[in-house]
């Protein structure tokens, strides 16, 4: 029987283990084909370690390359072996924030030919033959152009992959009722990730209950996801949010992860909201 096959689609270094990294783990400990497919370096990010400070876009423009060891070293942590950058390293570079210089290079992914980029995750769907993929709503979960992007290019891949094409496509969610649990965890705190946000609808994700398909529950796999998110030390350092989250939400922020069906046909669920518990609920699994 064939094996079960699932892709990530991720516009940076860093997406994977901050959105994914749970599940990501979970589905390569129980034998899964796990396939990340990351669409840029990460050229135009910060850095927050100040000795590498020269590598910045700015600078020395060479973040992109040190990233590539970054994101080895989160997939080693994740036990993903297998792991690809869309066209090849460097065929798309970082966009940066919308609105800015960097959304106009050449090789910006934002800028990117729509069905030239989605060829080249076809081919990744030929090669790895996907029940499922996994990547952002049309908002890019918060509206970076290149998570937008990595939205656009695997959809249109699905279009273009016929019988390749995944069974089922999940967009990364979180729902408000745990933005709201995390609200009142920190209320009052001094070290506050949700400092001056008064409710779930003043930020710029948080997906309502009812329309969340899958709850992936791999809290066996936090201390990877932890370990995959300080492999990103350029990016995320350990004063970070990420890790203030981790310290006052604990399993929960780390080991619970969420998902939208875009497409395909939801499998059997639990709850009031009938969630999923595995991503391949319900897909058929060829001989």
């Amino acid at each position: 029987m064939t094996s079960r096959s699932i892709v990530f689609v991720h516009a940076h270094p860093d997406d994977e283990a901050i959105g994914t990294g749970a599940t990501m783990a979970r589905y390569a400990a129980e034998g899964a084909q796990v396939t990340l497919v990351t669409c840029t370096l990460g050229e135009e990010g910060e850095i927050h370690v100040p000795e590498l400070s020269g590598l910045l876009a700015a600078e020395a423009d060479q973040l992109g390359g040190y990233r590539i060891a970054e994101l080895a070293a989160a997939c080693q942590a994740l036990g993903v072996s297998d792991h690809r950058f869309l066209g090849g390293a460097g065929r798309y570079r970082d966009s940066g924030m919308m609105g800015t210089e960097p959304n106009n290079h050449p090789r910006a992914f934002w800028g990117a030919d729509l069905d030239e980029a989605a060829k080249h995750l076809v081919k990744v769907f030929e090669e790895t033959r996907p029940q499922v993929l996994v990547t952002y709503d049309p908002n890019g979960f918060y509206g970076h152009p290149d998570h937008i992007q990595a939205h656009r290019v695997a959809m249109r891949a699905c279009e273009l992959a016929g019988d390749a094409a995944p069974q089922k496509v999940y967009w990364t969610a979180v729902p408000k009722s745990v933005m709201a649990a995390g609200l009142a965890e920190f209320a009052g705190s001094s070290d506050n990730p949700f400092a001056g946000v008064e409710s779930v609808d003043d930020l710029p994700f948080g997906t309502p209950d009812e329309e969340i398909a899958a709850r992936i529950e791999a809290t066996a796999y936090g201390e990877q996801k932890l370990a995959s998110l300080r492999a990103h030390a350029t990016q995320i350092p350990p004063t970070s949010w990420l890790f203030t989250l981790a310290g006052g939400f604990g399993e929960e922020m780390m080991g619970v992860e969420y998902y939208t069906l875009a497409e395909g046909t939801k499998g059997p669920g639990v709850g009031p909201y009938g969630w999923e518990s595995d991503l391949f609920a319900g897909v058929t699994l060829s001989g």
